[in-house]
């Protein structure tokens, strides 16, 4: 049985990767913060998919905590065949009213954890010709929006230049660029939903269906809705200067910083 590590596992996303990813048969590690939470989903993982679930605890936002991700990614003897970086985060508020320590938790999060872990679990994924990385990005990667969405840029940059070195290695390296996701990202943020319209948000399994459906096409990145291509097809001709000004408004409306 293969063996999948997700970090951000205990809610959205993470813990729809978790799900699916127990169904189909693959043992977890599951990462987040939170130790009773890591061991009530591994419990019911368990015990509904008969697959072993390893907790492990740690903040991404530390060193320590990136360093104990990277070294169970790293121990030769228990690989890990697929890694999920999902852990992330948004902060309310534009730019100059977020303090400094927040942006910089945001990047350490989403920018150095996922660069690190990767490279963690690349290298030995290379050497035993087989593997994949999921990083999670966001479509708001694609549109110049502050922090968040330059912290997701970045990921998807990353990812595909990492994705074009490693080719015909047998390790597959894929950006996933949702959208809006019933998840507990916007509560945590202290962001209001009630004005998103209803056509744009997405359901998490789904996600992770179509998401995994593109990993094994070989796609380097993957936005996995019809709606949202759209969107991001509009994006693409759409004047640099028009754009940073609408999504300078449909961000402060809807989305982080």
């Amino acid at each position: 049985m293969t063996t999948a590590l997700i970090t951000g596992a205990t809610a959205g996303i993470g813990a729809a990767f978790a799900r699916r990813l127990a169904a189909d048969g693959h043992n977890l590690v599951l990462v987040a913060r939170n130790t009773e939470r890591l061991r009530e989903q591994a419990t019911e993982l368990h015990d509904r998919h008969g697959i072993e679930a390893e907790v492990l605890t740690a903040d991404l936002s530390e060193d320590k905590g990136i360093a104990t991700v990277e070294g169970r990614l790293t121990d030769r003897h228990h690989p890990v065949d697929l890694l999920v970086n999902n852990a992330g985060f948004g902060n309310k508020g534009r730019y100059l009213d977020v303090p400094m320590a927040d942006e910089l938790k945001m990047l350490k999060v989403h920018c150095e954890a996922v660069l690190r872990l990767t490279s963690a679990a690349a290298g030995g994924m290379r050497e035993r010709g087989r593997g994949g990385v999921v990083n999670v990005a966001s479509v708001a990667a694609f549109v110049p929006r502050g922090t968040y969405g330059a912290s997701k840029s970045w990921v998807v940059q990353f990812t595909q230049g990492a994705a074009k070195d490693l080719a015909g290695s047998g390790v597959r390296l894929m950006a996933l660029c949702p959208g809006f996701v019933r998840t507990e990202f916007h509560e945590r943020a202290g962001m209001g939903t009630g004005n998103i319209p209803g056509w744009m948000w997405l359901d998490a399994d789904k996600l992770v269906a179509e998401a995994l459906a593109d990993l094994a096409r070989g796609r380097s990145v993957s936005i996995p809705d019809p709606r949202y291509k759209a969107l991001m097809g509009l994006v693409k001709v759409t004047p640099r200067g028009l754009l940073g000004g609408v999504t300078s408004k449909t961000g402060r409306k809807y989305g982080p910083q």
